[in-house]
């Protein structure tokens, strides 16, 4: 009974942010007619008129960027609900919308990378209008998904979320782990004992063929000791990675 009453509550505030968005678009050139309309100014012309339109413009002004910024909040806010709600078409929506106003915010672009992998695995988010079979769908996703880490790590290039986000991605969904090595190489430098980022880099060397730093990786994750399962995971791929460098 408490989960239902919890989503119901949760289904009153989306539809909420929904109204109060789709009136926000409108809402810039409204307050430019009401600029008008209150402040009695309409095409001047004359320097002394200019200055009296500059004047009377100014606060105005401010206000105007205030509803702009707290709209780019408000979209953000709206899209980790529905990324909560693993509703991820509608959350990269969102993140699409704080993102116009908010070009330069590192954490927007990783959500929506975020959400464009997970859109890439779930077919009924797709734009059932779009042109390319099901496989050409998914990696425009991941595409995507891949265009928006590298543009969160441009903006800020210790975001350690987004590199291993964009490792994972290119070791587990596009194959192209020789590119996952710098970023997840970053990473480690700065998350030194995270057993889940060794694992990840561990098999991007593997793939490339660097198995010695693979072995020393595993080698790595059973010192730390994380839990058992992983110091199992650990010691059979060690056994898979020397297999594989002795038979060559």
């Amino acid at each position: 009974m408490k989960k239902t009453v919890k989503i119901a509550i949760l289904g009153i505030s989306l539809a909420a942010f929904t109204t109060l968005f789709s009136s926000c678009g409108q809402s810039y050139n409204t307050i430019r007619k009401m600029q008008k309309l209150e402040e009695g100014v309409d095409s001047p012309t004359t320097k002394e008129e200019l200055k009296e339109a500059i004047a009377k413009y100014d606060k105005r002004a401010i206000d105007l960027a205030t509803t702009q910024a707290q709209e780019g909040v408000w979209w953000k806010i709206l899209g980790t609900r529905y990324l909560d709600e693993q509703e991820y078409g509608k959350a990269y929506e969102c993140f699409q919308q704080a993102v116009e106003i908010y070009p330069n915010n590192a954490n927007l672009y990783f959500y929506l990378a975020v959400c464009a992998g997970y859109i890439s695995h779930a077919k009924e988010d797709w734009n059932a209008t779009a042109d390319g079979t099901a496989a050409v769908m998914k990696q425009r996703y991941l595409r995507t998904s891949e265009t928006a880490y590298l543009r969160a790590i441009a903006i800020n290039p210790n975001y350690y979320r987004a590199l291993y986000g964009l490792g994972v991605l290119y070791v587990f969904e596009l194959n192209e782990s020789e590119k996952a090595i710098p970023y997840l190489e970053q990473y480690m430098n700065a998350q030194v004992k995270d057993t889940d980022g060794m694992f990840v880099l561990a098999r991007a060397y593997y793939d490339n063929l660097e198995f010695d730093k693979a072995v020393a990786l595993y080698d790595r994750i059973i010192e730390i000791n994380p839990n058992a399962d992983k110091v199992a995971q650990a010691e059979a791929n060690k056994k898979k990675v020397l297999d594989a460098q002795y038979s060559n």
